[in-house]
């Protein structure tokens, strides 16, 4: 990265909601329009009025010399001057802008809400930035910003987390730019050439680009249009039985229940006793309990009850040809 970074901000192409941030040193941009509901229009490609008023406001900050940084680093890490970070890290804004429009690719809601990510990583860097280590400070807090945007970006993506592992942030962010690199070689960006570049399996390869290629994931309570009170939700299949399966149903259980009063009249008292108590009941008694009813063995029970069984559904499917459907 160089200097020109200082001068380099142009106008961005979207607006969104900022989100507040931890930083009082940083000047907030004023309160955006809201998000409009799932539903609605894409929002205007320019920029709003209170991202240029942002901008604009970013612009009346001085720019810092070598000299003039570095003194106030040190003067920091000594004392913990809060002008002292206060002017360092409006001096850097402009950082922060030109690191969120080079994003804005991945997050096409608000560069607001990139903008305000960037500020709470550049008073990060701040924070944790060691001048003896001889590091450029811009080039530190760039590592910063861009980490607090990009986990934003990871987080908000979709109403599902889509990196939620190293390989997976990895080819969140990478993969894109992988296949483009492979094509401009001629050759084909297959899931095997792209797992093998990136260091990942082949099925993360595959999974992350359904994910990044899939279309939004839309809320359930979001309403079919801004004009209507029905809500998404109200299109899934219900799981509920049919009414037109529910009435054959009935009819059908109707028919059964009277097969088998019929049916009982043919039937001795123990084939009674065994329909009743065991094959009928919500609660069956024991076969041990119907054989000292009967004076039998528990064997002797359950052979009975087995024949039972076979005639029943034997007369059923006779009477009711349409059970064995």
């Amino acid at each position: 990265m160089t200097d020109d970074w200082r001068e380099e901000i142009g106008q961005p192409t979207k607006a969104l909601v900022e989100r507040p941030s931890a930083g009082a040193l940083v000047p907030r941009a004023p309160a955006p329009t809201p998000v409009p509901r799932p539903s609605a229009q894409p929002p205007s490609p320019r920029p709003s009025d209170s991202l240029k008023a942002y901008l604009a406001e970013v612009k009346r900050f001085k720019l810092l010399t070598k000299e003039e940084e570095a003194e106030l680093l040190r003067l920091y890490k000594l004392t913990g001057d809060p002008q002292a970070a206060q002017r360092l890290a409006t001096g850097n804004l402009r950082l922060v802008v030109k690191i969120a429009m080079e994003f804005q690719s991945h997050w096409l809601n608000n560069l607001q809400d990139l903008i305000q990510e960037g500020n709470v990583g550049l008073l990060q860097a701040l924070k944790k930035y060691d001048p003896t280590r001889g590091v450029k400070f811009s080039y530190y807090a760039a590592y910063w910003i861009k980490a607090y945007i990009l986990k934003y970006i990871m987080d908000n993506w979709r109403l599902v987390k889509v990196g939620t592992t190293q390989a997976q942030r990895k080819l969140f962010y990478n993969l894109k730019k992988e296949q483009e690199k492979i094509q401009r070689e001629g050759l084909e960006p297959a899931y095997g050439l792209l797992a093998e570049r990136l260091g990942v399996s082949e099925g993360e390869v595959k999974e992350m680009n359904i994910r990044l290629t899939a279309g939004r994931e839309i809320s359930l309570d979001a309403p079919l249009n801004p004009d209507s009170g029905e809500a998404q939700i109200n299109l899934l299949p219900s799981h509920e039985e049919g009414v037109d399966n529910f009435l054959a149903n009935a009819q059908l259980r109707e028919l059964v229940k009277d097969k088998l009063v019929r049916y009982r009249q043919t039937l001795s008292d123990r084939e009674l006793t065994l329909l009743d108590k065991r094959l009928m009941a919500e609660e069956p008694v024991t076969l041990q309990e119907v054989g000292e009813e009967f004076g039998v063995s528990r064997e002797r029970v359950r052979q009975l009850e087995e024949r039972l069984k076979k005639n029943l559904a034997s007369y059923l499917m006779k009477e009711l040809p349409e059970l064995s459907f």
